[in-house]
């Protein structure tokens, strides 16, 4: 089997038809699986698939029990394929299959992981450009790692590559991090990603942030270390605060009120730096609780 293609699904009934059909004209002229998760959709994502496989008995289907999340069904995927290389793709055709013959064409040359990189993004809101641009920017500053700026799950990887991602036992996953921290020759290229074809996206802001997070506590201890340094800053604020209360009490003592500036300024302020220092530490005691328990990252149904 020379390529698996791995196409995440979750409530997909208006277009996955259409991203079958799309995926096997494009390969038609290379040998290749299509591993279809469906991520436990409700709608009727998972009847159009049954009814189509039949046409393709090389294809598979994994049936998740319930939606465990897109990086789940991206590791699943990757634990069913058998091809000598690997792409994924989300199954919205917004990342264009033709692109794949591109990125086999690096991986003859020799390169282990070619991945996708956004010129354009066509049909996304302004907020939505500005938070992705920021966020590789802010994760490229963090980590330690090299991760490709503007890049989503859409890559090839060659066998050697997915076998070490299998090894990682890890549940709070970042595909596009882990990727970039296994190593391997890399090369990029680029695309012009288009509108949705049809449907809604299923990736909204809180699910975009929780991705962020993870990406971030996963690959960098950096917030740890800023919430110490912004303790020590607060600290010597604290301190001028105290040395400011005094001198305005000696120096205006009739247009102060005792205690009232000095006290304000230090339950508000250092309250809402004690809040989140809680708050970085608990994303990363959530992960560690997360680590722990041990159960698997995914269940499946019926493939």
């Amino acid at each position: 089997m020379l390529l698996s293609v791995i196409v995440p699904l979750y409530n997909e009934e208006e277009i996955v038809e259409k991203t079958f059909t799309v995926l096997e004209e494009e390969l038609k002229n290379v040998e290749h699986e299509l591993i279809f998760v469906n991520d436990g959709s409700k709608d009727k994502t998972r009847e159009i698939l049954e009814r189509l496989l039949p046409s393709t008995p090389y294809n598979k289907i994994v049936n998740f029990s319930r939606n465990f999340g897109h990086q789940a069904a991206f590791s699943a995927g990757l634990d069913h394929a058998e091809g000598d290389a690997v792409v994924i793709i989300d199954g919205d055709l917004q990342d264009p299959p033709s692109l794949i013959h591109e990125m086999l064409e690096k991986w003859r040359e020799g390169y282990q992981v070619v991945y996708a990189q956004r010129n354009k993004r066509a049909g996304e809101t302004i907020f939505k450009k500005f938070t992705a641009f920021a966020f590789y920017r802010i994760i490229g500053k963090l980590t330690s790692i090299d991760i490709p700026p503007d890049t989503g799950d859409y890559r090839l990887m060659d066998r050697c590559v997915v076998d070490q991602l299998k090894n990682l036992p890890e549940r709070s996953r970042f595909l596009r991090g882990l990727v970039c921290w296994v190593g391997f020759k890399k090369i990029g290229v680029k695309y012009d990603r288009a509108e949705r074809t049809a449907g809604t996206s299923k990736y909204p802001l809180k699910k975009m942030i929780r991705l962020a997070l993870d990406g971030i506590t996963g690959f960098s201890s950096s917030p740890l270390k800023i919430s110490f340094y912004m303790g020590i800053l607060t600290a010597l604020i604290g301190f001028g605060v105290f040395i400011w209360s005094i001198l305005e009490k000696f120096l205006s003592p009739e247009t102060t009120v005792p205690g009232w500036a000095s006290l304000m300024t230090a339950i508000v302020f250092f309250s809402g730096v004690q809040l989140m220092t809680i708050g970085i530490l608990g994303e990363y005691i959530g992960r560690i609780y997360d680590e722990v328990k041990q159960r698997p990252l995914y269940i499946e149904d019926k493939k």
